[in-house]
């Protein structure tokens, strides 16, 4: 099947880069991106050529103690950070730890998180074990999306949001509310798990001072890939962490016993990096290397747009949670239905891998560097057979496994 639209899409050849498995419609690309096709053999490269035959001498012949620091750079490009102020490594829940940590030492006269119940769970849950760690009277103050504006006062320390929300992929103006923050002192930490790589992002542009992401969804770099973290660069005197790991000293290898903090973004790193993931990550970043994120952001609109319509009007039983304006919209779509979790085991077994986010949101991913505006038609058709059919009442299809 041939659709209209993509016959003027100019990422059409990028789905070439992708190793997409046979017959599947791959609509999950907000959890964990699909393989780009020349990862395997850049990591063969690394473990045979770099890892087996330079042994140890690999940090120095193969440069791999800068790799955190040139992934990031790579990243920042997508994100609109100047170079040097995103390091990768780490996972996002550390990496929201160590700049939340940061980000209160900067505010340490008021005691207010702000948050909102859109927000990832691990980064609620981060703060909260952070308050009670510093046992100082903080508090985590969490609302409705729709409310953070009204709620940043005085008292506010740090505004902790993440950007599209995981769920219902409402998308939150980062500029708007970082002036909003900044006019009343508070300092604005940002999560683009669900933001980088799939829609523009300007972290400098909107003056956001902190900033934390993961690798392995709109950027493919695979399952448990490393994440990312910013730091303005207006920030990087002031940065006081508190997880102070050796490559966060600013000589590592003089083993000293005090610690003393590197300069700039560096000092935001702690332990070793890992090279087997970060290397795959890097090389999963080649496939932006020649697209720019406007580009990218104008196909997901499309194929979002293309998506709620064809199911809306197939699929009257599901409910749009997503916000139609694409403009407050990140790149999923998400649909209610009180058997979300059924639902999607049934698509799964035809071939449409999305997911079940509780307790009854049914979760699609449009990732436009592979997926064609005819799969977006397709997905819905087998969607609508479903529901016709009732496939999803099958028992299978209701034993919930431990991951959803």
């Amino acid at each position: 099947m041939v659709h209209a639209l993509d016959a003027a899409d100019v990422l059409a050849t990028k789905r070439e880069a992708f190793d997409l498995p046979e017959g599947v419609i791959y609509l999950d690309g907000n959890s964990l991106g699909v393989l780009p096709a020349h990862v395997p053999s850049r990591m063969a490269e690394v473990i045979k050529d770099q890892w087996g035959t330079s042994l140890v001498r690999g940090w120095n012949d193969h440069d791999w103690i800068d790799l955190p620091q040139r992934v990031g750079a790579r990243i920042g490009r997508l994100i609109g950070a100047a170079p040097g102020s995103v390091v990768a490594g780490d996972s996002t829940s550390i990496n929201v730890f160590k700049v939340l940590s940061a980000a209160l030492t900067m505010r340490s006269d008021r005691k207010v998180i702000l948050s909102d119940n859109g927000n990832f769970p691990t980064d609620l849950y981060v703060a909260s074990g952070l308050a009670k760690l510093l046992d100082a009277g903080h508090e985590l103050r969490i609302v409705d999306p729709d409310k953070v504006e009204a709620n940043l006062g005085d008292d506010i320390a740090v505004m902790m949001i993440t950007e599209v929300d995981y769920k219902t992929g409402r998308r939150h103006d980062m500029k708007a509310l970082t002036a909003k923050a900044h006019q009343h002192g508070v300092i604005a930490i940002w999560d683009l798990a669900h933001s980088a790589g799939a829609v523009p992002v300007d972290l400098d542009g909107a003056k956001a001072d902190f900033a934390v992401g993961c690798g392995y969804k709109y950027l493919n770099g695979g399952p448990g890939a490393p994440a990312f973290l910013y730091v303005a660069e207006r920030h990087h005197g002031a940065l006081n962490p508190a997880l102070t790991g050796w490559m966060g000293h600013e000589a590592p290898f003089a083993f000293d016993l005090d610690y003393r903090p590197a300069t700039g973004i560096d000092r935001m790193r702690v332990g070793t990096p890992p090279i087997l993931s970060l290397s795959a990550l890097d090389a999963a970043l080649d496939v932006f290397d020649d697209v720019d994120m406007d580009t990218v952001h104008r196909k997901s609109v499309s194929l979002c747009d293309l998506f709620i319509k064809e199911v809306e009007s197939r699929c009257p039983e599901l409910e749009l949670v997503t916000p139609r304006d694409p403009s407050v919209r990140g790149s999923h779509v998400s649909f209610r239905f009180e058997e979300g979790y059924a639902l999607m085991q049934a698509l799964i077994a035809e071939g449409v891998i999305g997911d079940f986010r509780a307790p009854d949101i049914a979760r699609f991913g449009f990732t436009p560097l592979y997926l064609s505006h005819a799969d977006v038609v397709r997905a819905a058709e087998i969607l609508e057979g479903i529901l016709r059919n009732k496939t999803w009442m099958q028992d299978e299809f209701k034993k919930k496994q431990k991951v959803t």
